[in-house]
């Protein structure tokens, strides 16, 4: 008896159940269609909703651009992603600049260290892989003071907060079902039940509501969060596109003259003057921080030492690094001895420091009275 008493139970309970499940069913078909009446969120939290769901959307949309920004091969994407679900380190690789880098240095050694062109190669991929350590340190920053805190708000409070929304939409369609009941009851122990039932289902839906209230209430908290780490993306980049800016400056005053470069790969002598690859753009943008160099004074400065045969003193403008045993390097602000040789190249003066001698391009001097 006690066993059958208790299946009644049970099996009364699974019936009272699924008629809750669905009468909620038909309501929220009933509404759908118009059929039944509706009981609607106050405004505030409708515009809390409204809010959260803007948020989530803009959120994801700039975290995937930022992603594609800072990787823009799709299949090395796919592959983080997948290292990432497994929980393991993705394995590490050289990035575009490190590779293009690599294979300057690789270059020059092969065509000779000692040549114009395959010093200039090795010094350009030196600078290629200095940018690519640099791009390689704007994405692990950006991935930790940017796209974590936007990940962990679509993956995380996003997803709480979906989840209390439907509890307050099922607690809303229960409700809404049970005041239907209310009307349509005829006996007065029906109705007396019925009520109970709303009072119940109105105490649980204003509980759920609140719950979801405070929740939504916390997007403000978002924005201002993802406004400091806005800021940390930006400073970021702001560092990486700063240190680019340096290196490619530096690299721009190591490269020195291009006639030189041509004459000494091709191991000639000539006394064919050869015009200068600069163009005015070039120098125009690095006119800011390299310091200016008159044409017309060296020009007749120049032309003075050639007629003269005599010697000047001349001021170095910024450093310069021998491309080969027959150049002299240089250091900014020394002032060394400069003169001119009969038959020697144009862009080019004999330079004297001591006891040291060698050539030196006139664009990295100034020539002094």
């Amino acid at each position: 008896t006690n066993v059958s008493d208790g299946f009644k139970f049970v099996l009364e309970n699974y019936f009272y159940e699924l008629n809750i499940f669905n009468l909620t069913n038909l309501q929220f078909t009933e509404e759908k269609l118009g059929q039944a009446e509706k009981t609607e969120l106050d405004a505030h939290l409708e515009n809390l909703l409204s809010k959260a769901e803007c948020t989530k959307l803009w959120t994801e949309k700039i975290m995937k651009q930022t992603e594609v920004l800072l990787q823009p091969n799709p299949n090395a994407r796919i592959e983080e992603f997948v290292y990432e679900k497994l929980d393991r380190k993705a394995p590490s690789r050289m990035n575009n600049p490190e590779l293009l880098g690599q294979y300057m240095i690789d270059a020059g050694n092969e065509f000779g260290p000692g040549t114009a062109y395959g010093n200039a190669l090795i010094k350009c991929g030196e600078t290629q892989k200095r940018i690519g350590a640099a791009d390689r340190e704007l994405i692990q920053t950006s991935a930790i003071n940017f796209l974590t805190p936007l990940r962990n708000f679509i993956e995380g409070d996003y997803k709480t907060i979906t989840k209390e929304r439907k509890l307050l939409q099922n607690k809303r369609l229960d409700l809404d079902a049970a005041k239907t009941r209310l009307k349509k009851a005829k006996v007065a122990e029906a109705r007396a039940a019925s009520e109970q039932e709303v009072r119940i289902t109105q105490s649980e839906f204003d509980r759920q509501a609140e719950i979801t209230r405070l929740l939504l209430e916390g997007i403000s908290s978002t924005h201002a969060h993802h406004l400091r780490c806005l800021n940390d993306f930006v400073e970021a980049q702001m560092t990486y596109y700063a240190q680019c800016y340096q290196y490619m400056l530096d690299l721009q005053k190591q490269l020195g003259s291009f006639p030189s470069t041509f004459l000494s790969n091709n191991n000639q002598s000539s006394t064919t003057p050869v015009q200068s690859v600069s163009t005015p753009s070039v120098l125009a943008s690095a006119s800011a921080s390299l310091p200016s160099v008159s044409i017309s004074v060296v020009t007749s400065g120049l032309s003075e030492l050639k007629s003269s045969s005599g010697s000047r003193k001349a001021r170095v403008l910024y450093d310069y690094d021998a491309a080969n045993s027959s150049e002299l390097s240089l250091l900014a602000d020394e002032v060394i001895t400069v003169y001119s040789i009969p038959g020697m190249d144009s862009d080019w003066l004999m330079g004297e420091r001591g006891n040291q001698k060698g050539k030196v391009p006139i664009t990295y001097l100034e020539l002094l009275n």
